[in-house]
C-alpha cells in the first residue's frame, strides 16, 4: 500500500513543494534572527546559496556511481551544514 501525495511521480511537484518549504523555513528564520555583524550576513546568505546550488545539482545530476559515494556525500554534506550552522549561530542573535 502506498500513502501520501504521490509526489514521487512528479519531479516538478516535488521541486515546487520542497522549494516552498525551504523558502518558508528561511522566512521564519529571518523573522526571528538578526545578524550581529557582517560575517553573520555573509555566512547566512552564503549558506543559503550553497544549499540551493547543492539541491539543484542533486535534483538534476545523474545518479551517483555507487551507494558508497552516495553515503559519503551525504555524510560530508551533513557535517558541512552542521559546521556552517554552528558558525552562523555565533554571528546571529535570535529575537525573543
Amino acid at each position: 500500500m502506498k500513502v501520501g501525495f504521490g509526489l514521487w511521480n512528479s519531479v516538478p511537484g516535488t521541486l515546487a513543494l520542497e522549494g516552498g518549504l525551504f523558502i518558508a523555513a528561511l522566512g521564519f528564520y529571518l523573522a526571528g534572527a538578526r545578524p550581529l555583524d557582517r560575517m553573520g550576513q555573509y555566512l547566512l546568505w552564503g549558506t543559503v546559496v550553497l544549499l540551493v546550488v547543492a539541491y539543484i545539482g542533486a535534483a538534476f545530476a545523474p545518479p551517483p556511481p555507487s551507494v558508497a559515494v552516495l553515503a559519503w556525500t551525504g555524510i560530508a554534506g551533513g557535517l558541512l551544514t552542521a559546521a556552517l550552522g554552528y558558525w552562523i549561530d555565533h554571528h546571529e542573535v535570535v529575537k525573543a
